[in-house]
């Protein structure tokens, strides 16, 4: 079967196939369809579902393309593998978190990830739970940053459980920064992806970012904050309600976590798991569950996923 879809433009069209035609070769990979140019047309030729799929996705693509949104092989490899799936959308520039240090706009990227962050807008407490890649923590994190740009915040404060996997704090090399810091990686990568160095240094010269572990919050009242609580299926219960409220006035809280790599020991019950059955029902906080449809990390990284549900 064939199917042909107009194209507008030469650069459109060198960012729909790619460099060196790199996504060419992710068609043809992903659903065994060949795209050839004629004449400002795009012909898909392959197998009819494959082609239909393939249609949507590039029609998908063009649209964010046409927007001003650059399009990434990840980003077209998951229309590719959901192009089907009603859980994939496509965002549009009002959908825009904030822009990144390559001045590129942090949107959602699936249905899930865009519940996500409209609670985040609406909602005063969010706890966000799903497996690895689905952007949980770096949304929260592009949140927070755009909030602190608006005004609408006055400091952002990232924190972890610094629960031990595999190896003791205390055996570890180094001062206790040297300790936390590799707890508190994930947190400062998805920062500095979204800010200038010089600037984040600045702002946490100046207390207005502050990256701790959890144990630090205690005692405190947290106001006119965007807080995110990461990692959060590796606190107690105790840890995690002693975090909930530490928040005072004009703050926005985010707890984001992966049920299914809980690090406790097993007689342990995770903080996170406990909080989503308790705090159903109070109208300022929204539970959002995202899933292997949301992953928008490397495609492996679904797979992944997919193996070890199936080997459960």
């Amino acid at each position: 079967m064939r199917s042909t879809v107009a194209i507008e433009s030469p650069e459109e069209l060198q960012q729909l196939l790619g460099i060196n035609d790199l996504n060419v070769r992710l068609f043809r990979r992903e659903l065994n369809v060949t795209l050839t140019v004629r004449k400002g047309e795009l012909r898909i030729d392959g197998e009819e579902e494959q082609v239909g799929i393939a249609r949507k996705a590039i029609e998908e693509a063009l649209e964010r393309v046409r927007n001003g949104t650059p399009l990434e092989e990840e980003e077209l490899a998951a229309l590719l593998r959901g192009g089907s799936a009603p859980e994939r959308v496509l965002s549009e520039s009002s959908d825009a978190i904030c822009r990144n240090r390559a001045h590129r706009n942090v949107v959602p990227r699936s249905r899930g990830q865009k519940d996500y962050v409209q609670a985040m807008r609406r909602k005063e407490v969010v706890l966000a739970i799903g497996p690895a890649g689905t952007g949980k923590t770096y949304l929260a994190v592009a949140m927070a940053v755009a909030m602190l740009r608006e005004d609408v915040v006055r400091k952002i404060i990232l924190t972890r459980p610094a629960v031990e996997a595999g190896e003791k704090l205390g055996f570890l090399p180094g001062g206790f920064e040297a300790k936390v810091n590799p707890y508190m990686r994930p947190l400062h990568d998805a920062l500095h992806d979204l800010m200038d160095p010089v600037q984040i240094k600045k702002l946490a010269e100046n207390d207005v970012i502050e990256v701790a572990p959890l144990a630090y919050m205690r005692g405190r009242t947290l106001s006119d904050a965007f807080i995110i609580l990461d990692e959060g299926q590796n606190t107690t219960p105790a840890q995690m309600k002693m975090f909930l409220t530490r928040m005072g006035e004009g703050s926005r809280l985010v707890v984001t976590g992966d049920v299914t790599q809980i690090d406790l020991p097993r007689s342990f019950t995770s903080g996170l798991v406990h909080a989503t059955k308790i705090l159903k029902g109070i109208k300022e906080i929204d539970i959002c569950h995202l899933g292997r449809a949301d992953i928008v990390r490397h495609r492996v990284v679904q797979r992944i996923v997919d193996a070890y549900e199936k080997k459960k």
